[in-house]
């Protein structure tokens, strides 16, 4: 018998079927597909389903689903592809043909003016060949992390030898007087990097601000302000170390910027030294039960590693970022 493939976006009568499919992708987001945090449950999938917070093509293989596709457009300037599962990670790659096929249909008239991004974490790597094939483009980024249970972190911090800060700087910890200055360090540091190219808002000072506003406000996660550090030069923000939280255990960098002209002369790592000094005593105060420090970085960015390695960060893995630029 013939198999008749069909994508579409799901409906209210497949939520009985598309269950097994869907927790199939749960049981293994965060081992198999590097997820920091576990997804949602299959009713809080629905919720968000119902809400519109996100959207979900599911592939039908002779009336059965076997695969699906989910991606949002309510976050950012960018339509976010957020996973591409396959049940049971069975044929993957020809199942995704038929869902990345229906996405572009789904998602033309969006496209005339929002770029696509997909970070291809885990086992989506193997999905490279035919992502290429609809025109995405790739960075390589890297994780890494600065683990704080079952090591000798602080240890690790004291042993660093760094020179003293030059005459005219010093490090506070954030207040929401710096926003301004924050939103015109943040612009000046990455609008000609490869993060715009897949995030458009750091193009323009409007994007930038609403970066900003979601990192401060707990939207993507809960904002350590007395963990973020602001470098200042004669009193005036030049460049900033911001910190949040995930899942109550897990410290992230969102962002990290320094003015052009500061750069050289190592303020970079004194930055990130002292927010990560202040993340283990917040540990060791039981404030936050803190595991680890992460962050990202583009593979080729051999300055920026080279900071992270001095501080003690490990890299742990790399995924393709991929991105679909909108045609001009």
């Amino acid at each position: 018998m013939k198999t008749v493939f069909e994508a579409r976006l799901i409906r209210r009568e497949d939520y009985s079927s598309f269950e097994a499919i869907y927790n199939d992708f749960k049981d293994r987001a965060i081992e198999e597909y590097k997820f920091e945090l576990e997804p949602l449950d299959y009713k809080g999938f629905i919720n968000a389903i119902e809400k519109d917070l996100i959207r979900c093509i599911v592939l039908f293989e002779n009336t059965l689903p076997t695969a699906f596709l989910i991606y949002t457009t309510s976050i950012s300037e960018a339509i976010e592809l957020n996973i591409i599962h396959s049940y049971k990670m069975e044929n993957a790659q020809e199942r995704s043909r038929y869902l990345i096929e229906e996405f572009m249909a789904e998602t033309k008239q969006e496209r005339q003016n929002m770029v696509v991004c997909y970070p291809m974490l885990g086992n989506q790597k193997v999905l490279i060949n035919e992502v290429a094939q609809f025109g995405f483009k790739f960075i390589g980024i890297v994780v890494l992390r600065f683990m704080m249970h079952g090591t000798n972190s602080r240890e690790i911090l004291e042993m660093l030898e760094l020179e003293q800060l030059p005459e005219g700087y010093s490090m506070v910890e954030w207040n929401d007087e710096y926003y301004g200055y924050a939103v015109e360090i943040i612009k000046e540091a990455f609008n000609s990097s490869a993060d715009a190219l897949f995030d458009p808002r750091f193009n323009s000072d409007e994007g930038v601000r609403d970066i900003m506003t979601k990192i401060t406000s707990d939207v993507y996660a809960k904002f350590l302000p007395e963990a973020t550090t602001v470098l200042l030069y004669d009193g005036e923000p030049v460049g900033l170390c911001l910190m949040n939280l995930t899942g109550g255990s897990i410290a992230n960098i969102p962002i990290f910027g320094l003015r052009k002209e500061h750069q050289g002369k190592g303020l970079s790592k004194h930055m990130l030294k002292k927010s990560v000094e202040k993340l283990i005593d917040m540990g060791e105060e039981s404030v936050y039960p803190i595991s680890e420090v992460n962050t990202t970085t583009e593979t080729n960015n051999f300055q920026a590693l080279k900071m992270y390695r001095h501080i003690g960060f490990k890299e742990d893995y790399n995924y393709p970022q991929s991105y679909l630029p909108i045609k001009k």
